[in-house]
């Protein structure tokens, strides 16, 4: 992966992304406001969420109290939230190709 200077909610911030096919990681990102970085895996899991229901032309259906929804089956990827400093920059040399170029411990710092 690759870290690189990114954006979150009006912040700066950075961001790692994969530079194989091989990844086990679709992206991470670190959360400024909150010091969590976000990882984001390709292993998959099935969650139930409420959705809106659709008539038949794809329009929301509503009642007497707003819009109706039901249930549906949803394939979305693994997330993992780590919140200690010294585990993320653990992860980041373990996984950045350019963790020793790239100066993510100012975004870190910033938030603090």
């Amino acid at each position: 992966m690759m870290l690189v200077q990114s954006s979150w909610q009006e912040s700066q911030t950075f961001r790692m992304i994969p530079i194989a096919e091989s990844c086990p990681y679709v992206e991470c990102i670190f959360d400024p406001g909150t010091n969590v970085f976000v990882i984001i895996s390709k292993t998959t899991k099935h969650t139930l969420h409420m959705l809106p229901k659709l008539d038949e032309y794809g329009q929301m259906i509503t009642g007497t109290k707003g819009a109706k929804q039901e249930r549906h089956k949803i394939e979305v990827f693994q997330e993992f939230y780590i919140e200690d400093a010294v585990a993320i920059k653990d992860l980041i040399h373990m996984f950045a190709v350019n963790a020793d170029t790239f100066d993510y411990a100012a975004f870190m710092t910033k938030s603090e």
